[in-house]
């Protein structure tokens, strides 16, 4: 696997991108994007648990069932979550607005949106800035795309790599956005995976449904499940590898790549939580179960006593046992071990459940750095995961506070 550095869609054959200002957002900056695929593609999706489902997510649940998809389109401004029968009739609207303007069916159109809750889209707007977005579409569109489709996001994520499959290069590119409202039970999390691999659509549904689970499924910025996050997944084929059908060597060639794009995009999710100043993961072994493992894991990088401990360098070890004796797991308190780790060095700062005596100069220079392992050994069988998330900030409860003023 080769890791590209580029533009968003760069190392992906037939696709085309474009990004404009259709005028949502009242910064003025960039608010629609649009992904096209010239040729037929197969799709995947994983959609928010949440019960209050925003418009886009319910057209997706039928439209994702069609056999080929083209497009993805994302407005930034407007949730349109909420917002009843004519939220979704402005939802279909869409749907056929691309599909009119690109000449495919209105079922090969899939859409996400992100804003306000509660907000309609305002379609006099989304009309015109359909019509222009089709009109842009060009491979280096996607920078535009990459950008426009972020709300309270600081910096872009994008995530290329490269790998060989059956002497073809196949190339898989991913764009997410997500900074608030953050806690994915497949958060405002958007993440499109865009591949020329040529795989069937049960395959590609198959690498999807099991990359969430430990990547986008393991983050957590502050406990909130989003009404509109998704992952979307597109594969049109031409990389001209012979086609993938079953779990065989070229399948997991092409998982283990998706799997890299997904974990680095959840990474920079994570650190760029709003208001966040440090990235954390918390490593968990020993677990019985990997669902033990995961739930101890996800506990950690979601509690909100942690985060601030992370925050202010302060090495409070009970916050983390105290959320591994909430998530649920099965474990025993008084075998586990925990270290806090980050360039600065290690540190042990319990044992078997315990305080020991450590150095609380050196664990503060080691929470002060941007990237910080919390390590937790439970001491009770084989079975370890990964999470991660960021500290929670004065400026975290600034933005939310202000968020629609």
């Amino acid at each position: 696997m080769k890791i590209v550095n580029g533009n968003f869609l760069n190392n992906v054959k037939g696709y085309t991108a474009a990004g404009v200002c259709a005028g949502f957002k009242k910064s003025g900056k960039k608010d629609l994007a649009l992904i096209f695929s010239e040729c037929s593609a197969v799709s995947a999706a994983t959609f928010t648990t949440n019960k209050a489902k925003a418009a886009c997510v319910l057209i997706n649940m039928e439209n994702i069932k069609n056999e080929t998809t083209r497009a993805i389109i994302t407005n930034s401004g407007q949730a349109n979550a909420c917002t009843g029968y004519q939220g979704y009739e402005d939802a279909v609207n869409i749907t056929k607005l691309v599909s009119n303007e690109l000449n495919i069916q209105p079922q090969e159109v899939l859409q996400a949106s992100t804003g306000v809750i509660g907000i309609p889209i305002p379609m006099d707007k989304m009309e015109i800035g359909i019509k222009n977005i089709c009109s842009s579409l060009s491979i280096e569109g996607g920078e535009d795309a990459s950008n426009s489709i972020l709300t309270t996001d600081t910096v872009k994520k994008v995530v290329s790599v490269n790998v060989e499959i059956d002497g073809k290069k196949v190339g898989i590119s991913g764009m997410a956005k997500g900074s608030g409202m953050i806690n994915p039970n497949m958060a405002t999390m958007l993440s499109y995976i865009i591949t020329d691999a040529n795989i069937s659509k049960d395959m590609l549904n198959s690498i999807l449904k099991e990359s969430i689970e430990n990547s986008y499924n393991m983050i957590s910025v502050d406990g909130d499940t989003s009404t509109n996050d998704m992952v979307l997944s597109m594969a049109n084929g031409m990389a001209e590898n012979n086609l993938i059908e079953k779990k065989d060597e070229k399948y997991f060639i092409l998982k283990e790549a998706i799997d890299y794009v997904n974990t680095e995009l959840s990474k920079k999710i994570a650190r760029d939580g709003e208001g966040a100043t440090k990235l954390f993961e918390t490593i968990v072994v020993g677990a019985n179960t990997i669902l033990d493992a995961k739930k101890c894991a996800k506990a950690v990088v979601s509690s909100n006593l942690v985060k601030c401990a992370i925050f202010g360098s302060d090495a409070n070890w009970g916050r983390v046992i105290c959320a591994l004796g909430y998530s649920g797991a099965d474990f025993d308190p008084y075998k586990v071990d925990l270290y806090f780790k980050s360039a600065k060095g290690e540190v042990q700062v319990a044992r078997e459940g315990m305080l020991i005596d450590y150095s609380e100069t050196l664990a503060k220079e080691i929470l002060d750095e941007e990237y910080i392992t919390i390590f937790v050994d439970l001491n009770s069988g084989e079975s370890e995961a990964t999470s991660w998330g960021c500290d929670l900030t004065y400026k975290y409860v600034e933005i939310n506070g202000e968020y629609r003023t």
